[in-house]
């Protein structure tokens, strides 16, 4: 009778931390998710702006086509990449960066060829539109950072024991980071 009650209290304290367990990494799941929607909504500021930049740069006559071109294109690729919250793999948010960084690239491109234009850099709209851009990466940056640290803290709760057997038993898996871009890591070289 004794081994029988040892037993049953063994069982409901495991009960009882596993279910904490799982309420915990419930909560940390949807907080990545919540971030990843912030993620998404910053991404998504930025496309909304670049047809108005881009409208504007076009009322510069004399301005590289091709150069509007690769910005418009990239902003499609990047728009249509989607990554569901509730498969945040390292794979898909790579492929999600990439898409992204082709766009950063391309815009990147816009801005410096636009210093050769001064009436379209003296036009107030292209002005505004320039600093809403440079808001907009900021908060993308802000975004992933928070992302990245909301993943941190999942990851380490599901990878703990005794969380990591809740975690087995009821599917939580890993989520992925954003990571730098390639060659990030190194100064660009500014020449004049």
């Amino acid at each position: 009778m004794k081994n029988l009650l040892i037993v049953i209290a063994v069982v409901v304290v495991l009960a009882l931390m596993g279910g904490c367990s799982y309420n915990g990494m419930v909560k940390s799941d949807e907080n990545v998710k919540g971030k990843w929607g912030e993620v998404q909504t910053q991404y998504q500021r930025r496309s909304d702006l670049i047809p108005n930049l881009v409208s504007t740069v076009k009322g510069e006559a004399n301005f590289e086509k091709g150069t509007l071109t690769e910005v418009t294109n990239a902003r499609a690729r990047a728009t249509s990449i989607q990554v569901d919250p509730t498969k945040l793999t390292p794979e898909a948010i790579q492929q999600y960066q990439q898409a992204q960084g082709q766009l950063s690239t391309a815009l990147g491109r816009l801005l410096v060829a636009s210093e050769n234009y001064p009436t379209l850099r003296a036009n107030e709209a292209f002005r505004g539109l320039q600093v809403q851009l440079e808001g907009t990466e900021n908060r993308i940056s802000v975004a992933r950072r928070d992302f990245n640290e909301s993943v941190q803290a999942y990851n380490s709760k599901i990878r703990t024991f005794p969380a990591n057997i809740t975690a087995k038993l009821f599917g939580f898996s890993e989520k992925g980071y954003f990571q730098s871009e390639a060659g990030s890591d190194k100064a660009p070289k500014v020449q004049f």
